[in-house]
This record gives C-alpha cells, sequence and structure tokens, in this order.
C-alpha cells in the first residue's frame, strides 16, 4: 500500500472523527457514536498498513483513546433508551446541505429494524412521491430487513389519481423486493412522524419534504440529495420500547 494511500485514509479518519467530537460537544451522541465508530475502523485499517513502529503506538493510543469515549457514549445512550427519556433535537438552517434521508436517519437503524410507519400528510404532489420513494429505496439499501413499510397520508383532492396510481407501483415495486407497503389515506392527519420498530421515533417539522427546489434538472443536487438545499426545519429523535403502541 503506497504512503499516499495510507495518508488519504488518515484525512478520512482525521475528517471523520473531527464530526465524532463536534456531535459529542453538541449532545448529538446517536450521530457521534456511528461517526466514531466509522472514524475508529478508519484508523484501524491505518494500522493494519503503517510498519513505524512509533507510528504504530501512536495510532494505538488514538483509537483506545476514541473506543473508550465511545463506549462512554454507548452506555449514556443505552441508558436513557431504558429509562424512556431519549431526546435529541437537530436543527436544520436555511439553505443547509447534507441532510440526506441516509444522513439524517442512518444512526437510528439497526439490524433488528423490520417495520416502518411514516405519518406525512403531504405524500401527494410529484416531487413528495419522489421523496417517498427516495426513502423507501435508502430503506432497501440499509443494514436492516425491513418487510414492511405502513404509509398514512392524506388524498390529494386535486389529483388523486395520479397520486394513487404512484403510490401502487411503488408497492408493486417493492413487493418484488420483498417488502410490503400498507397504504392508508386520513381527512384529518396533520402530524408528521417516522416510527422504527426497533424503538425510534423522528418527527420532522416538514415531514420528509424538507428539500428545496433545485434550480434546474442539470442542477447540482437536483440527484444527490445530499448536496440539495433545505429549508429550515427541526427534527426531533426520541426512543421508547413501545413504539408499536403507539
Amino acid at each position: 500500500m503506497t504512503q499516499n494511500h495510507v495518508s488519504g485514509m488518515e484525512a478520512s479518519a482525521v475528517s471523520v472523527l473531527k464530526r465524532a467530537v463536534d456531535l459529542d460537544q453538541n449532545g448529538r451522541f446517536q450521530e457521534s457514536l456511528v461517526c466514531y465508530q466509522e472514524g475508529i475502523q478508519l484508523l484501524m485499517d491505518v494500522l493494519k498498513a503503517v510498519r513505524d513502529e512509533s507510528k504504530r503506538g501512536h495510532y494505538r493510543e488514538r483509537i483506545k483513546g476514541y473506543m473508550d469515549r465511545a463506549e462512554q457514549i454507548k452506555a449514556h445512550v443505552n441508558q436513557v433508551k431504558e429509562d424512556g427519556k431519549y431526546h435529541e433535537e437537530i436543527k436544520i438552517a436555511e439553505d443547509a446541505t447534507g441532510y440526506s434521508y441516509e444522513v439524517l436517519f442512518k444512526p437510528y437503524i439497526s439490524s433488528t429494524l423490520t417495520e416502518v410507519w411514516v405519518e406525512d400528510p403531504y405524500i401527494r404532489h410529484t416531487h413528495q412521491l419522489y421523496n417517498f420513494l427516495r426513502f423507501c429505496e435508502m430503506l432497501l439499501k440499509a443494514p436492516c430487513k425491513v418487510k414492511q413499510i405502513n404509509l398514512l397520508t392524506s388524498e390529494d383532492e386535486a389529483n388523486s389519481s395520479q397520486q394513487r396510481s404512484a403510490l401502487a407501483e411503488m408497492k408493486d415495486s417493492l413487493k418484488t423486493q420483498g417488502v410490503t407497503l400498507d397504504l392508508q389515506y386520513s381527512s384529518t392527519i396533520h402530524d408528521r412522524e417516522i416510527r422504527f420498530d426497533n424503538g425510534w421515533i423522528i418527527k420532522i417539522g416538514r415531514g420528509l419534504d424538507y428539500f428545496k427546489r433545485p434550480k434546474g434538472r442539470f442542477s447540482v443536487g437536483y440527484c444527490d440529495y445530499d448536496l440539495r438545499q433545505c429549508q429550515e426545519t427541526t427534527v426531533d429523535i426520541f426512543h421508547t420500547k413501545h413504539t408499536k403502541s403507539l
């Protein structure tokens, strides 16, 4: 392995661990834990590639420090989850980028996740339907075994045929992936929240529709939601052992 490659891996580790520390200091513990784990793995890859014993000792010391902090955070998060008191708030600023569904939901997806509930009154217009499709695709790619997605939304009175047709197509497509999509409509739904059967509840002020319209079909951010500007909103994350009874 070349020195340039090792330096690149170390730079990536430093970047991820810097974000872990920033999130940690801001009390966003679940997100910081994911970053610590990723950064530690990157540093371990660097350690395997380094032959100089003094450098290896330096990396071992850094890895141990980050692992100790990650274990402390994990214990803290597990305790507040057990106490039913977990609450984290993320404020997405106007025009902010870097908040794709993968980034926002990844810290709360685990291998035990099998069922998801989405309550969002605005899965109606074309771009909102695409948002929901992207969310489903994110779940399919995630390290979990989702078998059922439940959507509760409101009916688009102006163009219900397009909405129902699009959701029916999604339902058929998800079925080929081994996932059941259960659709329900409500004329009184107002709240927006996403519930995972591993205990996490994510409430987004704007629901899944927190991205701004791209400037054009060939503008940066049109395809990659990490590069798409966001509208200002707040994300509240809770944990409960009784998700299914809510």
